[in-house]
């Protein structure tokens, strides 16, 4: 298991993190997720042999917001 923080800009409230944490839940091989809004940080816990850090971006890229 590999963790990877990505810088998230444009999260303000619950919804933003809800829809960021179920966006990456759903990807095959993220285990954890942890959201903080006030620092604009998404922890993320996944199996690098089943999902990519480029997959993880796109996916919060998806919902919205920035990845840095």
């Amino acid at each position: 298991m590999s963790i990877t923080t990505l810088q998230v800009s444009g999260m303000t409230c619950g919804h933003c993190e809800k829809s960021v944490k179920g966006a990456l839940s759903e990807l095959e091989g993220v285990s954890n997720v942890n959201v903080s809004l006030k620092d604009g940080k998404v922890d993320v816990e996944y199996n690098e042999n089943q999902v990519k850090v480029d997959e993880l971006k796109e996916a919060v890229e998806d919902q919205g917001y920035d990845v840095a």
